[in-house]
């Protein structure tokens, strides 16, 4: 892992040392604690900081046959590093092993590879360093030259700790994203009661009908704008475009305040009336909207109830979802509030549709209204975003790409865009060493490089 790591070029190598290492990060989907970068937070040591929410490495874990008190139980920090160094061995090929060893480099300055041989010395010099000032929250956002970072939050957040965070001085921006999926789960009555007492107590609006509900989660979204948000995301499974009347949709919001279990046809119309208004909220706002979709969910119930969600117990879902998807866009299109939009699968086998989507609703003057979002979950190693990209590039316009995101809870994620750079540079470089894109054009190319790594994010947020 040198300098010219997955740069298989001598074009590679220089579109990526020249125009893109150097060039600030934008981290504009993430779920970094927000709490923890307005305090500063200073890690007890790197099994908090690399293991401590990490599903991807969990997951590894145990298909390594390692025991849960190891993962997420009561073992030591040391038991669990040790777990993990094991590990590390048996994850060759996977991207798990790349980003590893990235981190180590490029945080803690270690080149050594990680195994049980290695790993009490590599778990000390980690944790020595991690006392130091620089290795807190902040610091390693400074380490790794982020410009920009948006989180992802509820509707019924107080958004305190942003607001602390800015009035701090910190150079970092650090800003709110919408993320009002609560608000569409009604398919369980009793938790969605609770959510709307939560919500109605931030607003400090009582919210007894749909209508009460749209105008608390207009005042919220008009909240999120004045503390710098600029980005919906919406995490579903497929996309709702039923119709429905505002009766009905009024009657099924009273019913599920009532505690009745609506059915699953008054599911998808409550759903498909509610994202069509946060659509609408977007647009008038001129914000963009995300929608990362497809997953399957907590699939294993015994440890589901153990752990709760997001512990390494979903996958890839099958969802047939084009038509759908395709009316939800027009809908808002033929209103005139179709947002700035990007599109993430997480099943690679909707590349060439949401590719040949995004087509359908481009327009001016806004270059790349419509993105195909970065390969996501699954999907951000070397096979997921060569694929990503070479559909963009067959299918649209590479060259109006918005980038690369981390989508990752640890400070220790950025190391994912030196990564997606790398991985871009040399798929680029290898089409001039092929005679498939013309090495006159290079300044063309130098500064496309340059745009999909950052000033195209840049501009496309108004950032």
């Amino acid at each position: 892992m040198d300098e010219n790591f997955l740069l298989q070029s001598p074009t590679a190598q220089a579109l990526y040392h020249n125009h893109a290492a150097h060039l600030p990060i934008i981290d504009y989907h993430c779920h970094l604690n927000p709490k923890e970068v307005a305090e500063d937070h200073r890690f007890s040591g790197i099994t908090e900081l690399w293991l401590g929410g990490d599903h991807y490495k969990w997951r590894a874990l145990r298909s390594n046959g390692v025991e849960e008190k190891y993962i997420t139980g009561n073992a030591s920090d040391w038991e669990k590093f040790q777990k993990w160094a094991e590990t590390m061995p048996y994850c060759m090929r996977n991207p798990l092993y790349h980003w590893t060893h990235l981190e180590l480099r490029t945080a803690f300055g270690i080149n050594k590879i990680l195994n049980a041989t290695t790993a009490r010395e590599i778990y000390e010099e980690c944790n020595e360093k991690l006392q130091r000032p620089e290795f807190s929250a902040r610091g390693l956002m400074r380490r790794y030259n982020v410009e920009v970072v948006c989180t992802t939050d509820d509707p019924a957040d107080t958004l305190e700790h942003h607001i602390a965070t800015r009035n701090s001085g910190f150079e970092t921006k650090v800003l709110p994203t919408w993320r009002p999926d609560k608000a569409m789960a009604i398919d369980n009555p009793t938790a969605y009661r609770t959510y709307i007492e939560q919500l109605s107590s931030t607003a400090k609006q009582d919210i007894q009908t749909y209508t009460d509900l749209l105008d608390v989660l207009q005042k919220r979204h008009d909240f999120f704008a004045s503390v710098g948000c600029r980005l919906s995301d919406h995490g579903v499974n497929e996309f709702y475009a039923d119709d429905f009347t505002e009766t009905e949709v009024n009657t099924i919001f009273r019913k599920v305040m009532d505690g009745k279990q609506p059915t699953a046809d008054e599911v998808n119309k409550f759903r498909s009336a509610l994202m069509l208004e946060d659509g609408r909220m977007d647009a008038k706002a001129g914000w963009t909207q995300q929608f990362h979709y497809g997953p399957m969910r907590n699939n294993n119930t015994r440890m589901f109830r153990q752990l709760g969600p997001d512990t390494g117990y979903d996958s890839i879902g099958t969802w047939n979802t084009s038509e759908s998807l395709s009316r939800f866009l027009d809908r808002l299109d033929c209103e005139g509030n179709l947002a700035k939009t990007i599109l993430y699968c997480i099943n690679p086998s909707d590349n060439e549709m949401l590719a040949t989507m995004i087509g359908n609703f481009q327009e001016g003057p806004e270059a790349g209204k419509i993105q195909f979002g970065s390969g996501w979950w699954f999907n951000d190693q070397l096979d997921g975003m060569e694929r990503q990209m070479n559909c963009l590039s067959v299918l649209g316009l590479l060259s109006r790409f918005v980038g690369m995101l981390t989508d990752s809870r640890s400070f220790l994620s950025y190391p994912r865009h030196e990564y997606f750079r790398r991985c871009m540079c040399n798929l680029i470089g290898q089409d001039v060493e092929d005679g498939k894109l013309p090495a006159e054009e290079m300044p063309f190319i130098q500064q496309m490089v340059e745009d999909i790594s950052y000033y195209n994010a840049k501009r496309y947020f108004r950032f």
